[in-house]
Order: structure tokens, then C-alpha cells, then sequence
């Protein structure tokens, strides 16, 4: 029994204050959580100057449940790491894109820089026939002040083509195989003049013959198709200024040497005046015209999206491909096999891309089936192989399409972003610059452009829709060797990307077990249990 409290009081323990205690609590948890945030800003301002990134950033606040972050203002002193670290890396990359278009840009540029300084490589043979063939053998007039007349040109000021005279027994006396050398690309150019230069001019002023024309006393041979920008831009101004120049000073001296010579009968001159002026002229033969307009995609500035799409299917392609190491409901495929079937399956589809792009062209109704025509004669629009010109056609697109696009494939599993974008701009200027200009004006800095691919797609191009002269064994033997050792380097770089890969997760796993680990240590600062 207890026993009676004597006083008559009530015992009661002793009395704490209950408020006092839960603040005390309150202010522990409130330190804690400071801490803890301490450490989370700490952590952000860590990843921040590695890389920031505020949208991942949210969206782990949002996937571990927290708060959305409150904003700021871009002055705000919580940002001045931030800012700091963003404005370095800003002027950084502008300093790698300025380097990169000084060098990459002059590339281009420089292949107009020393063109006229090159003027005379550009090949013009030079062939006088007059009077040196049977039966026209006898005192050569207009064969040789046509030649004085190029001398001169040749030794005059400015930049000059590259006239070479060669004698009619290199091409064993025959017009035609002056023609065929020209279509050969030994030379650019070709003037002829013809055997019965001055036996024909002397024969229209002493008989007044009424049907004589004075531009078959020598012919210019040229193949605009070659190449559709240097034979029109350099060559046939050149080449028409000369003319223009040969006949008004043959005119004016062969007029006044007719004229003092009394024993020619002026009613012969009468019947026959253009035998007096300009008595000579020049016929051009084109032997291979560039046309129709349609054509020049094919030929030049639409053979860049063949690099394009090469490039782009690593981007559209590449997530296909993971899927087979993703295990979703399937063991992973051996890394080696992907390899093996990534290659196929990219080589697949350039022969498919490449079809649509041929397909382009047959569609906007490129000639592709007027068959071959003589080398030494005009002819419109003929082609290599007849009606298989289009299959050639698209089998040198897919070549092109994989020298350029493994190319692009390799490269851009070895660097990654951002760097195959810059890739890219040099990739295409490289090639655009070697591809759709004269390597024979530019200068010899650019002889590598006779490895690129494009410029043997180029070629090749020309050939089959013009039937030019043809190194199509050339160009697919070049197209071939770069398919070859870009497979070749194809599994190292595939190789190459998965070790970045896994040295960028070990990288990331390595960083969130710092912050576990210091979260770790200041609960057990803090007194709190794990």
C-alpha cells in the first residue's frame, strides 16, 4: 500500500518545458538541413563548372521528388561561378570557330587565288598544215601569220594560255588525230590550219571564186563538257580574242598586198570579196557540247548531297543499331557482330540512297541512253554505255556515297559531338574545292585533290553523260581504295566509341559515388543514422 503523503499534497514529476525541448529539436533538424543543402549547392556548383546543364539539372530535382528550383537573375551572386565558367567557354568555342573558318575557308578561296598566274597550263597545241600536205604543197601565206600572230599573243603581257606549236608529223600529218589528242585531254585546245589554207585563199582571188569561205582556212577544237567551268570561262574568251585579232590583222595586210598586185583581175575581187577581207576565219568545232541545263546537278554542285546524306544516316541510323545492346526482354549481341552488321547494313543503304539520287536525275530526264558517238566529231548529248549508262551512273554514286560516307561514319565515332560538324564544313569544302574546279589552275599546294573522292566522281560523271574520253578504271580503282581502308579502320573506331562511352559512365558513376559518399559522411557528423 503506498503510504500517505503527510503534507496532503499531490506528488507530481518534475516539470520540463515542452516547447523549449521541440525548438531544440527543431533548431538540430534546421542545422541538418542546412548542411545537407550546403552540400547539395556545393555538389551543383561542382557539375556545374564540369558541365552545366540546368534542364538535367531539373529534372533530377523532379525525379527525386523535390521542389522546383527557384530562378534567379543573371547578376544574381549565386551565379557568379556559373557565369564565370559559361562566358570562358563561350569564348573558347568562338576561338576554335575562328581558327577553324581562317583555315577551312582559305582552303576554298585559295583555289582561285593563283589561277591567273596558271593561265598556261592550260594546254593549246598549235598545228600548221599549210602547205605541207599533198597536193598542197607550196609557199604557206596564212599558216604562218597565223602562228606569228599566237607568238605574239603568247609573248604579250597578262596572262596567257599555254600555246604549244606542234609539228603536223606528231599526228602523222592528219587533222583528225589533232582532234582525237584534244579529246584525249592531252591538250585543252587546238588550232589547226588547214592544208589548203593559202591554195584556196590564192584561188578565190585569182579566180573570183564566189563560194569560197574564209573560215575553213583553220579550225579551234575544244570538249566544253570536260569541264563546264574552266573551257568557257578561261579558255574560249582566250581563245575568241585571238581569233578576232589574227583575222583584222590578216585582213588588213592580205587587202593591201592584194590591191598593189596589179596582175589580179578587180573583177574576180568583185565576185569574190570576202576573199579580200577578212580572207581568213576560224571554224569551231565543240566536239562534246555541255548541255542541256538539267544536267548540271549531276555534274557538279548536286553530287554535295551525296556527302550530306552519306552523313546524316549516322545520326538516323545509330539509335536503330544500339537497340541490339539494349537488354529489353533480350541478351545483348556480341559487340563484334554488331560491328560486322552495322557495316552491312550502312553499306545497304548507301546502294539504296544512292538509287534515289540517280533516280533524281532520270526523272528530270537527263539523257542516259543516246548511245556513244565518234570522238573526233560533234555530237549532242551521246553517252558512254547506251541504255547502261544509268546503271554505271548509279553504281558510281554508291561508290562516292561510301568512300564519302564511311569516311564520315569513322570520324564521327571517333570524335563526336560537336566536332563532326566542323568535320562536315571540311569534308565538304575539301572536296568541293578538288571536286568542281580545274586542278590544273590551281595551286600545286592542291595536288591531293587528285586522291578526294569527289573529283573522281566529278570525272567520272562527265564521262559517262557526255562520253568523254575515258579513266572511269582511274576513278573506281580511287573510289574503291577509300571503301577499302575506311573498313579497315571501321571496327577501331567502333572500338574507340565504346571505350568513350564506358569511360563517360565510369566518369558519371565514379561522380555520384563522391556525392554518396559525402552525404554519407555528414550524416555521420550529424549524428544521423544511414
Amino acid at each position: 500500500m503506498s503510504q500517505p503523503n503527510p503534507t496532503g499534497l499531490a506528488s507530481h514529476p518534475p516539470v520540463v518545458d515542452k516547447t523549449e525541448a521541440r525548438n531544440e529539436q527543431e533548431e538540430e533538424r534546421d542545422d541538418a538541413e542546412d548542411n545537407f543543402d550546403l552540400l547539395d549547392v556545393q555538389k551543383q556548383d561542382t557539375e556545374v563548372q564540369e558541365d552545366y546543364n540546368p534542364e538535367s539539372e531539373s529534372e533530377k530535382g523532379q525525379q527525386s521528388g523535390g521542389e522546383k528550383p527557384r530562378h534567379v537573375g543573371f547578376w544574381s551572386h549565386e551565379l557568379v561561378n556559373v557565369r564565370l565558367h559559361v562566358i570562358y567557354l563561350w569564348f573558347k568555342t568562338v576561338t576554335i570557330l575562328f581558327i577553324f573558318i581562317l583555315l577551312v575557308l582559305s582552303l576554298f578561296n585559295g583555289v582561285f587565288y593563283h589561277i591567273p598566274k596558271n593561265y598556261s597550263s592550260l594546254i593549246v597545241y598549235v598545228v600548221d598544215f599549210d602547205g605541207q600536205v599533198a597536193p598542197y604543197q607550196g609557199t604557206p601565206i596564212v599558216g604562218p601569220a597565223i602562228l606569228q600572230a599566237i607568238q605574239r599573243r603568247a609573248n604579250s603581257p597578262g596572262p596567257q594560255l599555254g600555246y604549244v606549236t606542234m609539228p603536223p608529223s606528231k599526228f602523222n600529218n592528219d587533222p583528225i588525230a589533232v582532234r582525237q589528242a584534244v579529246y584525249d585531254f592531252k591538250a585543252h585546245a587546238a588550232i589547226i590550219v588547214n592544208a589548203n589554207a593559202t591554195a584556196l585563199l590564192q584561188q578565190a582571188v585569182d579566180q573570183g571564186n564566189a563560194t569560197y569561205d574564209p573560215n575553213g582556212a583553220a579550225q579551234i577544237i575544244y570538249v566544253s563538257a570536260r569541264d563546264q567551268n574552266t573551257i568557257p570561262t578561261y579558255i574560249v574568251p582566250q581563245l575568241t580574242g585571238l581569233e578576232k585579232a589574227i583575222t583584222s590583222q590578216f585582213g588588213a595586210q592580205w587587202a593591201q598586198s592584194v590591191m598593189q598586185n596589179t596582175s589580179i583581175q578587180r573583177e574576180n575581187l568583185s565576185r569574190a570579196p570576202q576573199a579580200l577581207s577578212p580572207g581568213i576565219g576560224f571554224t569551231t568545232y565543240d566536239l562534246r557540247p555541255f548541255g542541256p541545263a538539267n544536267v548540271t546537278p549531276a555534274v557538279s554542285i548536286g553530287l554535295i548531297y551525296l556527302i550530306i546524306i552519306a552523313f546524316f544516316s549516322f545520326t538516323f541510323f545509330m539509335p536503330i543499331h544500339m537497340k541490339y545492346l539494349s537488354p529489353r526482354g533480350h541478351p545483348p549481341l556480341h559487340f563484334y557482330q554488331l560491328i560486322i552488321w552495322r557495316w552491312f547494313a550502312t553499306t545497304a543503304s548507301y546502294f539504296l540512297l544512292s538509287l534515289a539520287y540517280s533516280l533524281v536525275a532520270l526523272a528530270f530526264q537527263i539523257p542516259f541512253s543516246t548511245g556513244a558517238a565518234s570522238p573526233t566529231e560533234v555530237a549532242i548529248n551521246p553517252t558512254a554505255y547506251g541504255k547502261g549508262t544509268f546503271v554505271v551512273y548509279w553504281m558510281i554514286n554508291f561508290l562516292g556515297m561510301a568512300a564519302l560516307g564511311l569516311a564520315c561514319e569513322n570520324v564521327a565515332m571517333a570524335l563526336g559531338q560537336p566536332w563532326t560538324a566542323m568535320w562536315l564544313i571540311f569534308w565538304v569544302i575539301t572536296n568541293v574545292c578538288t571536286g568542281f574546279y580545274s586542278l590544273d589552275l590551281v595551286p600545286g599546294f592542291y595536288l591531293w585533290g587528285y586522291a578526294w573522292p569527289l573529283h573522281h566522281v566529278v570525272e567520272a560523271s562527265h564521262q559517262l553523260l557526255f562520253d568523254l574520253h575515258s579513266r572511269i578504271g582511274l576513278n573506281i580503282g580511287v573510289l574503291v581504295v577509300w571503301v577499302v581502308i575506311n573498313t579497315l579502320l571501321f571496327p577501331a573506331a567502333c572500338y574507340l566509341m565504346r571505350w568513350e562511352q564506358q569511360k563517360a559512365k565510369q566518369k558519371e558513376a565514379r561522380k555520384e559515388q563522391e556525392w554518396l559518399n559525402a552525404m554519407s559522411r555528414q550524416r555521420t557528423k550529424l549524428g544521423i543514422p544511414k
